[in-house]
Formats: structure tokens, sequence, C-alpha cells
């Protein structure tokens, strides 16, 4: 057997001492990330408000109206604030109602708390329901990315469910997954690791919702920046925007939104 120099061996010992930590450093790391997804899974979270009306007429009764519907998962309903007017979809009719073209807004809303992309196709069925809504806004993504759902897979349930309102003669804007990496429920490094998987699922939804028909606001680019610099855009559980927080996604969807409302027929 060939006898290796002092160096040799040195050498070879380093390598051996590296790859034990690397390997310990990798166990540890996953320890350290499956402990904080079982905290982060037995956090108290804001809950649906029960008594929050989630339909209502927002304007001037002679202003051309809109129906505009919400579907999606806990943003759609608002889930972190007890006023409609603080939820997403009452500042959204707010500022519809007080814009330039002053437009007299009939919110609704069919978002279930917790929903996932799979879950659409059974809102979108109640959203065509009775009279059809002029503009939709969904809202979704998060649920898919703590989930770790493929984003791929995510995407296409999202993209089937704009195609399918786009087929009906209903205008759709998504917002994308918004910044997850910017949530305070979520200790680092997994906050980090959520976040990453956050933004492949919001390209994945953007080139779906675009195949579709459907108009994207990218919330994690637009929003993302002030929800990471002010906790006051989270609710008390850290993870559902409060008002301020919805009163920035309004105001980043609101263009899109809009736009929408401005090509339907001014009944």
């Amino acid at each position: 057997m060939t006898s290796l120099s002092p160096g040799a061996r040195a050498a070879a010992r380093l390598a051996r001492t590296a790859a034990v930590s690397l390997l310990a450093g990798t166990l540890g790391g996953a320890a350290v990330l499956a402990g904080q997804a079982v905290m982060a899974r037995n956090r108290r979270y804001a809950q649906p408000e029960l008594g929050l009306a989630l339909r209502a007429t927002v304007g001037r009764a002679d202003a051309p109206p809109v129906r505009l519907v919400l579907l999606g998962d806990s943003s759609a309903l608002g889930v972190g604030v007890d006023r409609l007017g603080d939820t997403i979809g009452g500042q959204l009719a707010e500022l519809l109602a007080e814009g330039p073209a002053g437009r007299q807004v009939h919110l609704s809303s069919v978002g279930v708390s917790g929903s996932r992309s799979t879950d659409l196709a059974t809102q979108v069925a109640r959203a065509l329901l009775g009279e059809r809504p002029d503009v939709a806004v969904i809202l979704v993504g998060a649920n898919d990315a703590t989930s770790l759902r493929r984003p791929a897979d995510a995407a296409a349930y999202l993209g089937a469910a704009v195609h399918r309102l786009r087929q009906a003669g209903v205008e759709v804007v998504v917002g994308t997954c918004p910044d997850l990496g910017a949530v305070r429920a979520i200790a680092p490094p997994l906050r980090q690791v959520v976040g990453w998987v956050g933004r492949r699922v919001g390209r994945a939804q953007t080139s779906a919702v675009l195949d579709a028909g459907g108009t994207v606001v990218d919330l994690a680019t637009e929003t993302g920046p002030v929800f990471r610099a002010d906790a006051g855009t989270f609710c008390h559980d850290g993870y559902h925007p409060s008002a301020d927080g919805y009163r920035v996604w309004a105001h980043a969807l609101l263009p899109a939104v809009a736009a929408a409302a401005a090509v339907t027929p001014r009944r």
C-alpha cells in the first residue's frame, strides 16, 4: 500500500472535517427550519370576522355602476381588520367611487380564508351565479407558497380560473403572491425560504395570467419594500395585512382595476 505524505494526510483530514461540518450544518439547518415551521403553524392567526359584510354598495346612486367581486384567500375577505372600509375590497370600492370616473361599486367577495389556487374553480362558479360581475380581483398564492406547492401547478389552476372568467366576459386583475419575505410571523431563516418560494409562485402566476388574458399586478415588487420597512402594515398576528397594509395593496391594484372598470358598459 502506498504511504501518504504528511501533506496529503493533512489534506485528507481537512476534507473529512469539512464534510462532517457540512453534513452537521445541513442537518442542523434542517432542524432549525423544521422547528420554525412547527412554531409558525401553531401561532394564533387572525380569523375572518363573521359579522363583516361581504356585500356592499359604495358611491353615488346616480353614478354608473360596476360590479366588483373578489376571489382568493383571506386577503379577499379582509382578514386582519374588522371594518368593511378597511378591507382591500372596501378600500378599492371607495377609491373607484371617489376617482375621476365616479363609479357606483357593487362589491362582493367569494374568497375563502386558507384557499389555494386549487380552490378557485369553486369560487369562480359562485362568482358567476346571478348577475355577472364586471371586474374580478383575484388575490391568491400565499398559501400555495407556504404549503410548498409546485409553482407551475398552482399557476395552472389560477390560469384556468382567469380563462373561465374571461370567457364569461369578466375583466380580471390578479394580485400575485405578496412578499412573504416581509412576514413577521415567520422567523429567519424560514422566512427567507418562504419568500424565495413566494417569488417563484409569483413569476409562474404572471405567465399563466397573461396567457389567459388577465391583468397582473406584482404585489411583491410593488408593495414588498413598504411591508418590510413598516411593521404597521401587518395586523396583530404579523401575517395578515392591517388596514394600512390593505391600503397599500389597494393603491397598487387601483390603476389596473380602474382600467378594467373603464371598459365595462356604463349602464
